[in-house]
């Protein structure tokens, strides 16, 4: 699609259907002023099922890659998700990309870093896992440095006031479509969704909030699993595996009913993954991109 003079380097400028739509990054200017909460509880029997199997066949597959992996697979069918909000305007973002922090070792003092990673339409639960297990592998020596880290330590050179000036002077330029690609690239705030997994350190999920900083629209969280003992309809009992998921979603990119089959579809995607198997049959376009 040709760039015009009103889109972003990373994004394709909104024209919205809905003129309230439209007028509410007006009136909610921040993206903290538009954060809207959700949380649900997630069955995991068939996802532990499909993870397991996979594993048989030698995949090193974890429960972070199947979260990643609905939520690239919904930003396809819903592409409306894939939205954000700068200087006011709502963009279609032109990637579908996913941040997550890792610890590069189990260890109160080891240090940590932010992964962003693009990710294809087509790409499938086994691509989301190779692609993923190959940037942690890249990134878990402590001399590794990414082009995040590489930002913020040149950025922890410089005095307050200057670190300031700069931070404020990215900001007047993102919100003016000026950023330079090479900072959007290199910045894991520039991102579809962030995800963080808090079962890896053995609690449950919060509600995080979404920066206002860089674009993200997203931030999911998911926990620790349990086991439930369920009553069914006749009275007898189950045994499930649960798991609390939050999501922290800015309110100004869509509509709430599209955004309730959005989280639907995610969860429907976590539960069932055998689904992400295969890549998608249909890529639906944005049709408000002008």
């Amino acid at each position: 699609m040709k760039r015009l003079f009103k889109d972003r380097n990373d994004g394709y400028l909104i024209k919205h259907k809905d003129p309230i739509l439209r007028a509410i990054p007006y009136i909610m200017p921040r993206r903290y002023d538009a954060q809207v909460y959700f949380s649900d509880t997630l069955t995991l029997n068939k996802s532990d099922e499909t993870i397991k199997a996979l594993r048989k066949e030698g995949h090193r597959i974890i429960f972070l890659h199947v979260v990643l992996a609905a939520m690239l697979r919904t930003m396809v069918d819903y592409p409306k998700a894939n939205r954000f909000v700068k200087g006011r305007k709502v963009y279609a973002r032109k990637k579908i990309s996913y941040s997550f922090a890792i610890k590069k070792e189990m260890d109160l003092d080891a240090p940590e870093t932010v992964l962003k990673l693009d990710f294809e339409p087509h790409e499938t639960l086994l691509d989301v896992v190779k692609k993923v297990n190959d940037a942690i592998a890249d990134n878990k020596s402590k001399n590794t440095k990414n082009k995040a880290d590489k930002a913020a330590k040149i950025l922890n050179y410089l005095p307050g006031f200057l670190f300031r000036f700069t931070v404020g002077l990215v900001n007047f330029l993102d919100n003016h479509r000026l950023m330079p690609k090479f900072l959007v690239n290199a910045s894991p705030f520039h991102t579809s969704a962030f995800v963080t997994d808090l079962g890896s350190i053995g609690i449950q999920p919060v509600y995080h909030h979404i920066y206002d900083f860089g674009t993200t629209s997203f931030f999911a969280a998911f926990g620790t699993k349990r086991r439930q003992v369920l009553v069914n309809g006749d009275h007898t009992f189950r045994k499930e595996k649960q798991m609390d998921i939050k999501i922290v979603v800015d309110e100004r990119i869509c509509d709430g009913y599209y955004f309730a089959r959005v989280i639907k579809r995610v969860i429907q995607y976590i539960e069932k993954p055998e689904q992400l198997l295969e890549p998608p049959k249909e890529y639906p376009k944005d049709n408000e991109i002008r």
